[in-house]
């Protein structure tokens, strides 16, 4: 799985860093990201429920998982 986020639709709720700090990151400019080490790549399948778990809780819909 590969996750991004619609930065068009993210509010910066930051509820993504709450569930899975290890691939999502709350920047200095106030908006929230993919860590950079995550972009364009393969999650490791340890951390895939996770992500999950962040894009069904989102509550902008702004998540975006490729399989």
């Amino acid at each position: 799985m590969k996750v991004s986020i619609d930065q068009s639709k993210c509010i910066a709720c930051g509820s993504c860093v709450a569930v899975c700090p290890e691939v999502f990151e709350l920047k200095q400019d106030g908006t929230v990201d993919v860590k950079d080490e995550w972009k364009g790549k393969e999650v490791p399948a340890e951390l895939q429920d996770k992500v999950q778990e962040a894009h069904d809780i989102c509550p902008a819909t702004a998540i975006v998982i490729e399989e």
